[in-house]
């Protein structure tokens, strides 16, 4: 078990900082205090630029998202601002009504919300809430309309705040949690074009015009995560619980519905593509599929990638198939008269 933790924390990256201080723990109030006054963020639409979160935080928004099944999650993430980076102390779910494609707050969650952050700082934990994380199962993370319209309403009311999407389908499928952050920028505010890069994600074709219409008007952070001497024991008591479920499924079984869709998906994909190389070799309208990032690329990546995860879950099944089958039955010596 110590092993498979291990193995968790370098597959995300998660590193750990100085032990004796936990400098990214302390919470200066005056020193909060004094950046909300300052707001220098309202200067420079790409001010934050990056996001540190506990390993604690990650684990309890996986295990959150990954509850909700095929419905989507929501909470809040406490922390601080240092310079351009948010720091991600701890996070803590709310009770909301999701459905498949949106979660809705209510004032239930908006009381629940002061109740919760008094009673924290009547415990001496004086962290503001700095953003919302939600669930996208099944469907990558990024920012949906809805998502950008919310992130907005938050910047205009009570920024700094952050925005992270968290997909659980995906995670169990690559064995690396799946998840980004992102910034919406002002209204008013035109970004510039985005240059070389690669940003290509697997978008199911009943979102590709959703992603699409509102992709300019927000801008991802880059993410690293983190643990010390403060969160150990915690993270190794949350750890017991998510090890126990990872162990105990298989991401075959577990995300069969979300590899069915994927692979539906996949043959809409080709045959919205074949459509396209038949009417451009007709000489009618078509999109030109003889691009860097043509349908036909695309589509080649998506089969690699669900192959790919395909794979990853037989071999975790003959994995624990070895080391748990036959378990607790007597051994070929125990039996030998």
């Amino acid at each position: 078990m110590e092993s498979s933790q291990k193995a968790w924390e370098l597959e995300n990256a998660v590193k750990l900082v100085d032990p004796h201080r936990d400098a990214l723990y302390s919470y200066d109030k005056s020193e909060q205090d004094a950046i909300g006054s300052q707001r220098p963020w309202k200067n420079d639409p790409h001010y934050f630029k990056n996001v540190r979160i506990s390993a604690v935080a990650l684990l309890k928004m996986v295990m959150h998202a990954r509850s909700g099944g095929s419905l989507e999650i929501m909470g809040l993430m406490q922390g601080k601002i240092a310079g351009d980076t948010f720091i991600v102390t701890d996070a803590f779910r709310l009770p909301v009504e999701g459905t498949e494609t949106r979660v809705n707050a209510s004032a239930e969650a908006d009381e629940y919300v002061v109740q919760y952050l008094s009673a924290c700082r009547e415990n001496g934990r004086m962290e503001n809430a700095v953003g919302w994380y939600h669930s996208h199962p099944g469907y990558g993370c990024w920012l949906s309309g809805i998502d950008v319209a919310t992130q907005m309403l938050q910047q205009s009311h009570v920024d700094p705040f952050l925005a992270v999407v968290i997909d659980p389908d995906r995670t169990i499928s690559a064995g690396k949690v799946e998840i980004g952050a992102f910034r919406t920028f002002p209204q008013d505010y035109k970004p510039a074009a985005s240059s070389g890069g690669d940003d290509y994600q697997t978008i199911p074709l009943n979102k590709i015009e959703d992603f699409g219409a509102h992709a300019s008007q927000y801008y991802s952070l880059e993410i690293s995560h983190y643990k010390s001497s403060l969160d150990s024991y915690l993270l190794e008591l949350l750890w017991n619980k998510y090890w126990v479920s990872t162990i105990s499924q298989s991401p075959l079984f577990t995300n069969r519905e979300y590899s069915s869709k994927q692979m539906l998906d996949l043959s809409q994909k080709i045959q919205k593509a074949q459509k396209a190389i038949e009417a451009q070799a007709r000489g009618g309208p078509g999109p030109r599929v003889a691009t860097k990032d043509s349908a036909l690329d695309k589509i080649v990546r998506d089969s690699n990638k669900i192959a790919g995860e395909e794979m990853t879950g037989f071999l975790a099944g003959d994995v624990k198939a070895k080391l748990f089958n036959g378990v607790g039955a007597p051994s070929v010596e125990a039996q030998a008269p």
